[in-house]
């Protein structure tokens, strides 16, 4: 009798612990994923590396504006190798430590090291790439997106030596969703502009 009563209660204590997993898990990919016109994104955004935050931190170490920070912390981007990974996206160190990235990777890296400086930015999704926006001083030979009136720069991770302020190649109705990849939601805006 004692046996059959242990044996019920470890039973229905792996049905709690299976339970508890369950919803944990998805409670963190609800935490990472965000459904849109094309699918679900999910992001891998991470600040909680220290070889991140070493390496973030030494790439602006000469610079006193968030303008040289955001294209110092591009330019190490963008001299990542490109390369497809087709099947998942990157955490920002696996990117680093891989040596190569899509779109994904290279913007879950980039993003990941201006929060660390910071720096506002979103992720914008378009038809099969996704880019980043920032926020900053008017920069006089480039154009913005804007954001209810509010000038943002386009950042490209997979042009080698782009500037801030790289042309947008999509139609504004192409923009599927700007995210804000730390509180993981879309950016509810009335007016996007490009000029």
């Amino acid at each position: 009798m004692n046996n059959s009563l242990f044996a019920k209660g470890i039973i229905a204590l792996s049905l709690v612990a299976f339970i508890y997993i369950v919803a944990k898990t998805i409670h963190i990919s609800n935490k990472r994923q965000i459904g849109t016109e094309e699918g679900v994104y999910t992001n891998k955004v991470s600040t909680s590396s220290q070889e991140l935050h070493q390496l973030t931190h030494k790439l602006t170490a000469h610079c006193n504006t968030h303008r040289c920070k955001v294209q110092s912390l591009l330019d190490y981007v963008t001299h990542i190798p490109y390369k497809i990974n087709a099947f998942h996206t990157n955490f920002p160190q696996d990117t680093l430590n891989l040596g190569y990235g899509d779109c994904d990777d290279k913007s879950n890296l980039l993003i990941s090291m201006l929060r660390i400086v910071g720096i506002e930015a979103y992720f914008v999704l378009v038809p099969k790439h996704i880019f980043i926006v920032v926020s900053l001083e008017k920069i006089e030979y480039a154009k913005a997106l804007y954001i209810d009136t509010k000038p943002y720069y386009i950042l490209e991770t997979t042009a080698k030596n782009s500037p801030i302020g790289f042309p947008l190649h999509y139609p504004l109705k192409d923009i599927k969703a700007i995210i804000d990849p730390f509180a993981n939601e879309k950016i509810a805006y009335r007016t996007l502009e490009y000029q």
